[in-house]
């Protein structure tokens, strides 16, 4: 190629803010690109909206989207270092809590749930006591998970003797459910409101009947936002506006169900009703929620204590950590 050829498409290429043949990009700087791990759960509907309606662009942010099964895999991902921003179900967090790790800060909690999430039960059961001698299918080491546990403990059933649990990914749960390979089913929505229209089948508890629910209003795994400590540490300022976005997020979520209900679609694949319901029945936190909820009196870090003790007793962690070493506030 001609050199002055060459060097005119450079400088083109620099305007654009882009590279060309190795040339150093200069002129505008790129926007710098972060990957969510998320899912089509409640917990990641705000990070969804922010991503789909350009809240996260208005902040100057190129997110990407990569879907997980369950929040283990999105922690794993995250320890790797291939996601930068999460949301997840805190039961995973906190065994990684339990184990030393210091990779990621807890930065947020996004909403209150207790009604998507449950044990649903065929027409004969219509106690926990009822459950004895049935399969249950799970996801293990989820929320649902430790509901399960909770309440087979509240009744005084014990989990290896006299039920049969059944590790399923939540995926598989619905399907196990209609072939009748497990008699009840513990999950979280959207395969709890697809479970629950099942002909025959009721909820026989949500989250509410949580054992740590009324005193903390805390569910067996609620959600929190977190960050790559490295990104944290290299870019503060873009975390704090991962989390501007999601609080407006939020606000559509509380103020405007219908417009963000009609974004959602395409994510949980549930119907317009059924993903109203969900949006209405949960409680949208706002950024100035987070103070009482995170620093004072730090309601919600207290009740993440409790659990994460909890699950020792439930024999799912060995250790409880202290979990406000991993709370980072200094971005809200």
């Amino acid at each position: 190629m001609n050199m002055n050829r060459r060097a005119m498409l450079a400088r083109t290429a620099a305007l654009a803010g882009a590279s060309v043949l190795g040339f150093p990009m200069i002129g505008r700087a790129a926007t710098p690109s972060y990957t969510y791990g998320g899912s089509a759960w409640l917990g990641h509907y705000s990070a969804y909206i922010a991503m789909k309606t350009g809240l996260f662009a208005k902040q100057g942010l190129d997110i990407k989207w990569q879907s997980f099964a369950t929040s283990s895999d999105r922690m794993s991902a995250v320890m790797a270092g291939n996601v930068d921003l999460a949301g997840t179900g805190v039961v995973s967090s906190l065994a990684l809590m339990a184990a030393g790790a210091r990779q990621f800060q807890v930065i947020a909690t996004p909403n209150n749930f207790g009604r998507a999430e449950g044990v649903l039960v065929r027409e004969d059961v219509t106690s926990v006591a009822g459950l004895k001698g049935k399969k249950i299918g799970v996801t293990y080491a989820s929320s649902a998970h430790v509901l399960l546990l909770d309440v087979l403990r509240q009744a005084g059933l014990d989990p290896d003797k006299d039920v049969s649990i059944i590790n399923l990914p939540a995926t598989n749960i619905l399907s196990a459910y209609q072939g009748k390979q497990i008699d009840a089913a513990v999950a979280w929505t959207p395969a709890f409101d697809r479970i629950k229209a099942v002909p025959g089948t009721h909820v026989l508890l949500d989250d509410t009947a949580f054992s740590l629910y009324k005193q903390y209003a805390i569910t067996p795994g609620p959600d929190v936002l977190l960050t790559r400590a490295k990104l944290g540490k290299d870019d503060p300022d873009a975390v704090r506006k991962f989390l501007r976005a999601v609080f407006e997020a939020n606000a559509m979520l509380s103020g405007q169900p219908e417009e963000a209900a009609g974004v959602l679609l395409e994510l949980t694949g549930l119907s317009k009703e059924d993903q109203l319901a969900v949006i209405k029945q949960t409680q949208w936190y706002s950024a100035a929620d987070q103070k009482a909820l995170m620093v004072d009196p730090g309601n919600f870090v207290s009740g993440m204590q409790k659990l994460a003790e909890m699950l020792v007793s439930l024999k799912q962690i060995d250790r409880a950590p202290k979990v406000k070493d991993w709370v980072q506030v200094s971005y809200l």
